[in-house]
């Protein structure tokens, strides 16, 4: 789904309804709808429609109210639909909005929740026996509500390949950008990210809280430790060698990385890899061998399944996808 410069942009709809957060509206312009003028590129690689049932949409709370909002036809152009969360679980989805997104699932269109907008979703028919995350808060009530769908409460996002389900509102931002990594690479992706002043990759899989957000004693933070990590990818890290450089012992550092990061040292740091091993393909770099070796996967069979598992591609169609598409020009 990378857009070349003589291809249109992908095209996101965004469905807002009576009572939808701002917040998750706001998280799908901010990722699809800005110009990029940084990226170096011809043209934008997305444009983002708002669309409604009705041409005044009252935003939850009544925070404000959008005026002219285009009717639901719009979604019939979209490459990709977003349906963000409202407060209202239990009260059904308008009949219109829920033919949109049937409609739009139909004809091939990639569709994505963020927060309790996976409630649409599930009302609309597309999640039974499949995968999906909500809000923790509400997933008992989804599960009864939607007993028949396969609710992962505890992680940030699940794709599905043509549905992707994101959990809690900032859990909307992990799922955008790993949609950029998915559709523009991660070279891309990274860029868009440190505009947004957010991770660049935090996985699907990890827990939607953690045990302490903001560390009690300052010295405990892992900053320090990651951005030391991140300077030393192709060098044979291990966990023993993190927790040494922290001076802690491995058992506490695991510890300290579920409670901040909410996942584990060892799945951080290949996840770190697999994603330099990315840029490394991005920016032209064809040996595979000298790509494991600098990204510190190790061997070019390992590079493989690594990359496979991340993204679903090989190294060579990772490189046919992404490879030569003004990578030179975004290194830093």
């Amino acid at each position: 789904m990378s857009q070349g410069s003589s291809q249109r942009p992908h095209r996101v709809a965004v469905i807002v309804d009576e009572g939808t957060n701002p917040f998750e509206v706001g998280v799908a312009t901010e990722l699809f709808g800005l110009p990029r003028p940084e990226l170096g590129l011809p043209g934008p690689l997305y444009e983002v429609v708002l669309c409604g049932p009705a041409p005044r949409i009252r935003m939850n709370h009544g925070f404000c109210t959008l005026t002219g909002v285009p009717g639901l036809d719009a979604v019939d152009g979209a490459d990709t639909l977003v349906v963000p969360g409202r407060p209202d679980n239990v009260v059904p989805r308008v009949p219109a909005v829920l033919d949109a997104i049937r409609r739009a699932h139909a004809r091939g269109t990639r569709i994505v929740s963020f927060c309790t907008g996976t409630f649409a979703l599930a009302e609309a028919g597309l999640l039974d026996g499949r995968r999906a995350a909500t809000h923790w808060r509400w997933a008992d009530s989804f599960r009864r509500l939607h007993p028949k769908v396969l609710l992962e409460p505890d992680v940030l996002f699940v794709d599905e390949g043509d549905v992707l389900t994101a959990a809690g509102s900032a859990a909307a931002l992990d799922l955008g950008l790993y949609i950029w990594r998915r559709d523009q690479g991660a070279e891309i992706a990274n860029h868009v990210s440190r505009r947004l002043v957010f991770a660049a990759h935090r996985d699907g899989g990890q827990r939607q809280f953690v045990e302490r957000p903001v560390p009690d004693v300052r010295d405990e933070s892992l900053g320090p430790l990651l951005a030391w990590a991140q300077e030393r990818l192709g060098e044979p890290l291990t966990v023993a060698d993190l927790a040494a450089h922290a001076r802690v012992s491995p058992a506490t550092l695991h510890r300290r990385f579920r409670a901040q990061l909410g996942t584990t040292p060892l799945a951080w740091l290949t996840a770190e890899r697999v994603a330099l091993a990315c840029r490394l393909i991005e920016r032209g770099e064809e040996r595979l061998d000298v790509v494991a070796d600098r990204s510190g996967l190790g061997t070019a069979a390992n590079l493989r399944a690594r990359l496979r598992r991340a993204t679903g591609l090989s190294p060579s169609a990772y490189r046919r996808r992404f490879g030569g598409g003004g990578g030179e020009a975004l290194v830093p």
